[in-house]
């Protein structure tokens, strides 16, 4: 949960909320309420069978009178070594290793660029990994999009992440996308040093340029600006109790009471976001507005283009300008409609009189005008 900036709660916090509401309550239904004494906290719940069901689902009855389920094996030591892999705040599993900003800048250009573009920029669904300043961008995490003239808020490394072990992690285990776990640990901290010197941070008050030498020691020297920035805390080796007691005090979320209903006094108070979405469509969205012909429900022409056209205006395949492409119809419209009809009721080229069907003049005309509708 992001700290003091309205208290939103991610959905993980919905979970373990959830999940240990119960036995806030004293409710027994849930059998991993408690685990060794404790509350779970990973929003895990077995439900017993009653009347063949759990909650509203059928169930099994059978199988689960065989000794119910079990939770896998103890993982051995080989397989935890194998498995972790992560890098934490306080350094653990962080390798040695050193590399400049400059050669960081040169990797990022062959092997980062191509999605995260020029100096971290971001583009064409590619995160920025950079938005100016990180130590000015904090500031921006308060906020709100309630007026146009108000900027977002600098979500990107520099000033959203707490913490800096994350990035090195993240380099290292899944990028680049195509070849993770392709890079050396120098290559590693050689673009980590990049992305740091490009967000303007600072490693004990000195700006990083190109010949700065980044290594691990001076690595987990660098403080993050939102290092405090979202609660509760959970590294360390009291992380679990911390989260245990944030979510067994009320007071920290939500309005400050448990409830399920009737949470609040009146209707709540709700800002509206200025200036989001997307507005620059390529090609622009239709702005067409016409309703559909009632009588029926179907637009007069369609049921007999569907029997008797479709099979040659469905696709250009035989020559005929197909039914949604606009630039066809465009090129035959531009002779007149009349000229149009004229030509549908009497053939042209390829094409029989009436499309070869015995319908009157005015139902080709309905067959035209659908055919013309769906293809602006």
């Amino acid at each position: 949960m992001f700290k003091s900036y309205h208290k939103l709660l991610l959905s993980a916090a919905l979970v373990v909320s959830a999940a240990t509401s119960a036995a806030v309550a004293g409710d027994k239904t849930t059998s991993r309420t408690y685990e060794n004494g404790k509350k779970v906290i990973d929003g895990g719940a077995t439900y017993p069978v009653v009347n063949g069901k759990t909650s509203a689902y059928f169930v099994n009855e059978k199988a689960h009178s065989k000794g119910g389920f079990t939770y896998g094996r103890k993982p051995t030591d080989n397989e935890i070594k194998h498995w972790d892999i992560d890098v934490m705040p306080d350094g653990t599993g962080l390798p040695e290793g050193s590399g400049s900003v400059e050669d960081g800048d040169a990797l990022y250009e062959e092997k980062c660029a191509s999605c995260h573009f020029d100096f971290g920029a971001g583009g064409a669904g590619y995160p920025a990994l950079q938005k100016g300043n990180a130590y000015e961008g904090v500031k921006s995490l308060k906020n709100q999009r309630t007026d146009s003239t108000v900027d977002a808020p600098r979500r990107v490394f520099g000033s959203y992440w707490p913490q800096a072990s994350t990035l090195w992690w993240y380099i290292k285990t899944g990028m680049p996308h195509p070849a993770p776990l392709s890079l050396t640990d120098d290559e590693v901290y050689a673009i980590t040093a990049y992305i740091i010197a490009i967000n303007e941070l600072t490693i004990d008050g000195e700006e990083l340029d190109d010949e700065y030498v980044l290594d691990r020691e001076k690595f987990l020297r660098l403080k993050m600006p939102n290092e405090d920035g979202f609660e509760p805390k959970i590294d360390g080796k009291d992380g679990l109790e911390n989260v245990r007691k944030y979510y067994n005090d009320f007071s920290n979320y939500g309005n400050g009471t448990r409830c399920m209903k009737n949470c609040f006094e009146g209707e709540p108070v709700i800002a509206r976001i200025q200036g989001a979405g997307i507005s620059d469509y390529e090609p622009p969205l239709s702005t067409e507005r016409s309703m559909p012909a009632k009588k029926g429900g179907e637009m007069p022409g369609k049921k007999e283009y569907e029997a008797s056209c479709s099979v040659c205006h469905a696709t250009d395949a035989m020559g005929a300008p197909a039914v949604g492409d606009k630039n066809a119809w465009d090129a035959v419209i531009k002779k007149g409609m009349d000229n149009v009809y004229h030509n549908a009721i009497n053939g042209i080229n390829g094409m029989p009189p009436k499309g070869g069907t015995s319908l009157s003049d005015d139902k080709i005309k309905q067959i035209v005008d659908y055919m013309v509708s769906q293809s602006k």
